[in-house]
């Protein structure tokens, strides 16, 4: 039998720091990460020296990995790990850091996401992204991330009768959440014709369901609550969370992911229900992907998603708060950074210091993950509550 997972009592997630985002970089995946490392060692009062743990994601640092780095930085940690999920590392990365400094293995662990931008970067970066595809799709001039989620978008609306307006109402929001945020990239409002006049991509997806590739990066601490509290630092807690990776193999089109699985023991572990989060950061690189975790996470059945909707207001003020710092549709997704970005944002809004976007009364934040998008399906999946002392 599957043995009980054990709590996450007496871990802090503290110092998120976010670097601004920028389109086009000269400087490197080095730079990026140092700028995030820094800012979020400087917002706790620690140097260097104080850190004994680094858990880092990043796909443009080759040839150098998390080991490489710390050379570059100068660091010396008694605990590594390098963690190749995109979208889902951010999760991951915490949920192991977590573990170490229960275990002793580290006291002050840093997770730390960044990617630079060259005007090349992006084309790079598929040529060898996965096996899978380069042996099964690219022969065909079939490559790239919007041809896939095409197919998948097109599946969804004909399986549950979701229209282009549906997916609309996340990208629409998500830009009004980004107008709070200074570090958005996007920074125009967007309308809903506006959204569904824009120029198509792969039908059905067009410009604005997809995300903007830019340089940046993003990190937090993971200490002891004893820690945090030592030093006076505002923390959040980790109620609970879970990762899965392939799931459901032999579904022919990727419309559900590993948190079906999962998702259960999840709240039983955060003691709370759908109905006790008061704000949802989802993984975007496509609505359809965010519509997808909201029914995988029992908001709602489904299939029942573009009903789920047409119901709620999803912008920072409204009954159902997503994506409240704008996401990665309006606030850029810089490569594995993407995967931070929700995390990020959940702790600084359930310790109530996320400015401009912040969720009254924000106390429990749920972030999911999800990456690594492989020929036809991302196989990486990860959610998890956090807890706070809200504003």
């Amino acid at each position: 039998m599957k043995r009980s997972r054990q709590s996450y009592d007496g871990v802090a997630l503290v110092a998120p720091a976010s670097v601004p985002y920028r389109r086009y970089s000269i400087e490197s995946a080095h730079w990026w990460i140092a700028q995030a490392l820094r800012t979020s060692l400087q917002s706790a009062g620690l140097q260097k020296a104080d850190l004994d743990g680094l858990c880092l994601a990043s796909f443009t640092l080759f040839p150098d990995t998390a080991v490489g780095l710390t050379q570059h930085l100068g660091l010396s940690p008694r605990w590594l790990d390098h963690i190749p999920m995109g979208g889902a590392a951010g999760i991951v990365a915490m949920r192991r850091a977590a573990r170490a400094v229960q275990a002793g293995d580290a006291d002050i662990v840093a997770c730390v996401a960044g990617d630079t931008n060259h005007i090349d970067s992006f084309r790079q970066l598929l040529s060898s992204f996965s096996r899978f595809a380069m042996d099964a799709a690219y022969p065909y001039g079939y490559g790239g991330p919007n041809a896939n989620f095409a197919l998948l978008t097109d599946r969804y609306m004909h399986e549950y009768g979701a229209t282009r307006e549906d997916f609309g109402r996340i990208a629409v929001s998500q830009r009004a959440n980004a107008l709070k945020n200074p570090r958005a990239i996007m920074k125009k409002p967007l309308s809903m014709q506006q959204y569904l006049d824009a120029r198509p991509i792969a039908d059905p997806i067009a410009l604005f369901d997809c995300v903007m590739p830019c340089a940046g990066a993003e990190a937090f601490l993971v200490m002891t609550v004893e820690e945090a509290e030592r030093r006076a630092l505002p923390y959040a807690t980790l109620a609970g969370a879970i990762e899965r990776h392939n799931a459901h193999a032999d579904d022919p089109v990727q419309l559900r992911g590993g948190w079906t699985i999962d998702a259960g023991e999840l709240y039983e572990m955060a003691g709370c229900t759908p109905q006790d989060i008061d704000l949802l950061q989802t993984y975007d690189d496509y609505p359809v992907i965010s519509l997808m975790q909201i029914e995988d996470l029992g908001f709602c059945a489904k299939g029942e998603g573009p009903q789920f909707l047409r119901s709620r207001d999803l912008t920072i003020s409204g009954d159902f708060p997503h994506n409240t710092s704008g996401g990665q549709l309006s606030g850029g997704q810089a490569g594995a950074a993407g995967g931070f970005i929700g995390l990020v944002e959940a702790i600084r809004q359930v310790t109530g210091r996320a400015e401009g976007t912040q969720v009254a009364g924000a106390r429990t934040a749920m972030v999911s993950g999800f990456g690594m998008i492989n020929y036809d399906r991302g196989l990486c999946t990860g959610a998890a509550i956090l807890k706070g002392a809200g504003p």
